[in-house]
């Protein structure tokens, strides 16, 4: 990746407390806030000098309930056991991150926390922009919006009124049983037939729906997003026989290898890439790639990320396998006022990918000392302090 190597001299997990401007509710339940750890890194060149700050957020949620992860154990095990590893391992830089926590297993989210800071600080120190690093091939990405399952189809068809309003070229519904069929009918009369419309049930479906689920047929969708829990593999390959609307893998995803297996057994026809969820930005590049040989149309998905994760969204969503709209919205969608100074916007359906040096933003530090609830600092000894 490059000629130096770091060493960790510091790192710093602070936790901020964010309201949704709107409840965003899924089959998994509903959030009105979310609790997030941001991961700050200070590296030093292996050469000496002076340290290089960066910056990741991780993706997790208050309860382990999209994921077996969640913020309070994810602090947790990057304090006690990832962290502790990485530093005795001596210098390192981005790409050395995921082989050598491999052996800790699981905890993809708090992995790929540690690896974006410290890809954050490699790339400010190389004065290079994310997606110039990635190799990204385009400037402006589309931008579809996910909408949340709502207690009545008139507030729903509000809500994606105003999305189609803010210039949305892409709606994406949450859906379950009881939530499903009579309002994908109801958006899609809506919003006409040439706007693309997708659904995502967060598991929330099973084998024997298959019957169920081929009604959403006739509505012509791009996909439907994980309609079986995420270690069905077979029966997400069962069901993309069953119905004509493609089949898109998101929790059952979580590394290039899995991935590559689902596509051969014919449950994955469409991939839907968390970078959050695989272990990080690097593994997920490795999806594109593999994806992309292999025929599978992707996109980037999106977990309620602050301008830090948005940012680097937007760069990864710039690799040319990312063929489908992804849920890369404005930050006013999720938050009212965003954590850097220059947060995302769209316009005219699409976002600019950042092309500052590192993951691609700029922190509004006042802002951010006000929505923090903890801040607690680690040394290159492994010394654990309150700050």
């Amino acid at each position: 990746m490059s000629a130096t190597v770091w060493t960790i001299e510091h790192v710093e997990l602070r936790r901020i407390a964010m309201p949704l401007v709107t409840p965003f509710r899924t089959s998994f339940g509903s959030q009105t806030e979310r609790d997030i750890l941001l991961v700050r890194v200070e590296l030093m060149p292996s050469g000496g000098g002076e340290t290089i700050e960066g910056w990741g957020e991780c993706v997790a949620l208050a309860e382990p309930s999209y994921s077996p992860e969640y913020v309070e154990g994810a602090q947790h095990v990057v304090i006690h056991h990832l962290l502790p590893r990485l530093t005795a391992a001596g210098p390192i830089e981005a790409a050395d991150v995921a082989p050598t926590l491999a052996k800790l297993h699981g905890h993809p989210m708090a992995k790929a926390a540690l690896e974006m800071a410290v890809l954050d600080a490699q790339l400010r120190a190389q004065g290079q922009s994310f997606a110039t690093f990635l190799g990204a091939t385009r400037t402006h990405i589309p931008s579809g919006v996910s909408v949340g399952i709502h207690d009545t189809t008139d507030e729903l068809l509000a809500a994606v009124q105003g999305y189609v309003d803010d210039g949305y070229v892409r709606i994406k519904l949450k859906i379950e049983p009881g939530s499903d069929i009579d309002q994908v009918a109801a958006v899609r009369e809506l919003i006409g037939p040439d706007t693309p419309f997708q659904v995502d049930a967060n598991t929330a479906y099973r084998r024997t729906d298959g019957t169920h689920l081929r009604r959403l047929d006739e509505y012509d969708l791009l996909l439907i997003e994980q309609p079986l829990p995420e270690d069905d593999i077979i029966g997400h390959a069962r069901l993309a026989d069953e119905v004509a609307t493609p089949i898109c893998l998101d929790e059952s995803l979580t590394s290039a290898a899995g991935t590559a297996d689902a596509i051969e057994l014919g449950a994955c026809e469409i991939a839907n890439i968390k970078p959050g969820r695989v272990g990080g930005y690097l593994e997920a590049v490795r999806i594109h790639d593999l994806c992309r040989a292999k025929g599978v149309p992707v996109w980037c998905g999106g977990m309620l990320e602050t301008g830090i994760g948005r940012a680097a969204n937007a760069a990864l969503a710039a690799l040319p396998g990312f063929t489908l709209p992804g849920d890369i919205s404005a930050s006013t969608r999720f938050y009212a006022q965003d954590i850097v100074i220059d947060p995302i916007t769209v316009v005219d359906g699409h976002v600019r990918v950042p092309t500052i040096p590192g993951l691609g933003f700029e922190l509004d530090r006042a802002f951010l000392d006000t929505v923090t609830t903890s801040r607690i600092g680690i040394d290159r000894h492994g010394t654990v302090a309150s700050l």
